[in-house]
């Protein structure tokens, strides 16, 4: 493998990592940001799902800027804006410079994730292996390095921006210069999504129509990662009578146990297939809030968190491969809508867990997540290795055909 896609996966692997910590640096600090801001808990719930919300129209541009600038150039740019961005939330002044700095944010986030996953694809398709999951395996490595500094911001309580400055000083110029060596994807004829995009004049209805069955994974996924991140803490505590010190550590069991399946992960694709695995995935994470809902006390709960994060953690970076081996001739499209679906999943989970909580029980919402990741199964089939066959013990020869490298344009 030549010195221009070695660079390429290890500059790659930096921006997930420093989204991973920025991510986790805003998620983990919410409480400190609405008390700094003096959010009312009434007006909270529209400044969080405004993030998303604006992260979908990000993705959905990036699906149109990608036709004219490549994703590398995207990527180059929009990671600097997350983490400006990042450093205005912590240093703004009143709710407006909140709103403009979340916003930003928003914007920039969808952006980055879309491209960042776009050059992942393109990678893995030149490798002709699966990578896709160590790159989000750096990413849960990031979030665990974010959430830890955001603890000892809290434990000292810092101010947010002496929270935030010394990790946008390191993150940005390191990342401005290892975006120098990106590697976009050269264009690829054939497959399903070229061959519909050349039949329909690029109808959006008959290239989704083949992605349906990816959406409503990626939806499903994020409603299980959002049912954790949002829920745990409370339903060990209120459900399972923990300590409030105990429910803090479900959340960090579960993105060790992502790192730790995401890590070994790609070696399980190329032995076994992309689709069993995502099967194999599917059944751990629901057997995770199984155990959940019938847990008889904190550690057993613990055990039933920890189970759905080995679960979960493939599904996400597997769907995004499966997108990229369907629509080899339209894969940065492909991408992008996808990627609208994580934040889909994101602005539902929560929610819902939250209104069948109250208006049921909490055991009992945890079933929801549980059956909607089953489907999963009827989904897995989407999964299978399409002609170029890289990942299920048939890969393509590697290639030195690496596209075109991100200094060149």
């Amino acid at each position: 493998m030549t010195d221009v896609l070695r660079r390429g996966r290890a500059s790659l692997a930096f921006g997930f990592f420093a989204q991973g910590v920025a991510f986790a640096l805003l998620v983990t600090r919410i409480p400190a940001i609405q008390d700094r801001y003096g959010v009312s808990d009434a007006l909270l719930p529209a400044f969080l799902a405004a993030v998303p919300i604006l992260a979908g129209v990000g993705s959905v541009t990036t699906e149109q800027l990608v036709k004219r600038i490549p994703p590398s150039r995207l990527l180059r740019w929009s990671q600097p804006v997350v983490l400006l961005a990042l450093l205005g939330v912590g240093a703004g002044s009143g709710m407006v410079g909140l709103g403009v700095a979340l916003a930003v944010f928003g914007l920039a986030v969808g952006a980055l994730d879309a491209s960042m996953n776009m050059l992942g694809v393109s990678l893995q398709r030149t490798y002709g292996r699966s990578i896709m999951l160590s790159f989000h395996a750096v990413y849960s490595l990031g979030g665990i390095l974010g959430a830890s500094l955001a603890w000892a911001g809290a434990h000292w309580h810092l101010a947010l921006w002496v929270s935030y400055l010394p990790v946008v000083a390191v993150l940005l110029p390191a990342a401005l210069v290892g975006s120098r060596w990106y590697v976009d994807g050269g264009p690829e004829a054939g497959g399903v999504g070229a061959q519909d995009e050349k039949a329909s004049g690029g109808e959006a209805g008959l290239v989704f129509k083949v992605l349906l069955p990816l959406c409503l994974v990626m939806t499903f996924a994020y409603i299980g990662d959002s049912t954790v991140s949002n829920w745990s803490a409370k339903y060990l505590q209120d459900v399972l009578g923990s300590s409030e010190q105990l429910a803090t550590v479900p959340y960090n069991v579960y993105m060790v146990t992502t790192l730790l399946g995401r890590a070994i992960g790609d070696f399980g694709v190329r032995r076994f297939g992309a689709a069993a695995v995502v099967r194999l995935g599917a059944l751990v994470a629901a057997a995770g809030f199984a155990v959940v809902a019938v847990a008889p006390g904190a550690w057993v709960g613990m055990l039933g968190f920890t189970l759905v994060g080995l679960g979960l953690c493939v599904l996400v970076p597997q769907t995004f491969a499966a997108a990229g081996r369907l629509f080899p001739g339209a894969s940065d499209a492909a991408i992008a809508r996808l990627n609208i679906f994580n934040y889909v999943g994101f602005l539902i989970g929560s929610p819902l867990v939250g209104a069948l909580g109250d208006a049921w029980s909490y055991r009992g919402a945890m079933v929801v997540p549980m059956v909607l990741v089953l489907v999963t199964l009827a989904y897995a089939r989407s999964f299978a290795a399409q002609p170029d066959r890289y990942g299920d013990g048939h890969e393509r020869p590697r290639t030195a055909d690496v596209g075109r490298g991100s200094n060149g344009l």
